[in-house]
């Protein structure tokens, strides 16, 4: 078990086997989350939104629909699409949470 000491302006220092453990280094972000007991650690992407926007239209350009698909209409489309979201957010949510 590594101690950590909280410095001046409440600052942790990582020793370097968490760092190496995580592949984080200066200037990554760390998302941190209270659990029972204690502090969880997650290292995150951040994206400027100028930059995912970018990618987010990129690989629009390369979807292409199903025969299945391209018969149905965009609501119809646009219903399947909302559904799987709200799955998606759904377990992630419940993930979250613990359950």
């Amino acid at each position: 078990m590594t101690v950590l000491k909280l410095r001046k302006s409440a600052q942790l220092t990582l020793p370097a086997e968490i760092r190496e453990a995580l592949k984080v280094g200066e200037g990554d972000y760390l998302e941190a989350e209270l659990v029972e007991g204690g502090v969880m650690l997650r290292p995150v992407s951040i994206v400027r939104r100028e930059e995912a926007w970018q990618r987010i239209r990129g690989a629009m350009a390369r979807v292409r629909p199903t025969p299945e698909q391209a018969r149905k209409s965009q609501a119809e489309q646009e219903a399947e699409i909302q559904a799987v979201v709200d799955e998606v957010r759904s377990d992630y949510a419940a993930e979250r949470r613990g359950s």
